[in-house]
């Protein structure tokens, strides 16, 4: 008993520190990002960043004091949060109605609208953007924030619509039907029953579909102007036009990935609840 639990201990010990290992290398570049975006740039063109380790008198604020200043990037943070919030909110909202409607409702041509929802998360994003480009411009809303949000929530709903009803058809039939004889309204099952249960799942959806958002490029290059590009864009553009601002890019740069990080970590436990639903029974 002894040995078995001693053997038992150095397997946990190893898988401990390999763990510490991946942990270490994976935030690795995140610390030299912190420590480049409190480097001045002549500190930084003279060594590298870990060279604060022996010289810590590099370390001051004095960049993000010059970011605050910098009128692109506080203004391309804002457009960020006002793309990547609304969207998220909106995802989730809709999808989570949607979800339970496919779920637990009858109606007509349920079977097929839900294969319809099915066959459209193979459809790229890439082929939907120049006729929904037309389509926006037709409409006025190219290049501004709403078109940008409106873009991410239609594609981002097949999914989120697919995730939610799968999980919300796993909640046991009886406790819906108790409900329904107390008395419940559809919609009052939804929001006092479902959504609590449905806890985890929305999570998780609200997590991928922010970091999604907060972190795209691609669709905010193609639908957003100048004034309605997110940090992403604009950090792209002041590394082609001032490639050597560091002082500003390096800070902007670290905003722009401790934000999804911050909101991971706080919605951890939802997400590892919501990745875990129904793999155990």
């Amino acid at each position: 008993m002894n040995l078995s639990a001693l053997r038992r201990g150095f397997a946990n010990s190893v898988v401990q520190a390999v763990l510490v290992v991946v942990g270490l290398i994976w935030l690795t570049p995140l610390a030299g990002l912190l420590l480049s975006s409190l480097r001045s740039t002549q500190d930084t063109a003279r060594g590298g960043w870990w060279t604060t380790f022996t010289s810590p008198g590099q370390l001051s604020f004095d960049n993000y004091a010059a970011l605050l200043e910098n009128s692109g990037i506080t203004r391309a943070f804002w457009n960020t949060v006002l793309i990547s919030v609304p969207t998220t909110m909106l995802v989730v909202v809709i999808a989570a109605l949607a979800g339970y409607a496919f779920a637990w409702l009858d109606f007509p041509g349920r079977n097929a609208l839900f294969l319809l929802v099915v066959a459209l998360l193979v459809v790229p994003v890439q082929i939907g953007l120049l006729p929904v480009a037309k389509l926006f411009g037709q409409l006025g809303l190219f290049g501004t924030i709403p078109g940008v949000v409106l873009f991410h929530v239609s594609y981002g709903l097949p999914f989120a619509i697919f995730l939610l009803r799968n999980y919300f058809a796993e909640i046991p039939r009886e406790m819906l039907e108790a409900a329904r004889m107390d008395g419940g309204s559809e919609w009052r099952i939804f929001i006092q029953l479902v959504l609590p249960v449905g806890r985890p799942a929305l999570a998780s959806l609200a997590i991928f579909q922010f970091l999604w958002v907060w972190n795209d490029m691609l669709v905010a290059l193609l639908f957003a102007d100048s004034s309605a590009q997110p940090l992403t864009v604009e950090l792209q553009s002041q590394i082609r036009q001032f490639g050597s601002n560091i002082d500003v890019l390096a800070p902007g740069a670290f905003l722009s990935l401790i934000v999804p990080v911050v909101v991971f970590f706080a919605f951890q436990r939802h997400f590892v609840q919501g990745v875990m639903a129904g793999s155990v029974k």
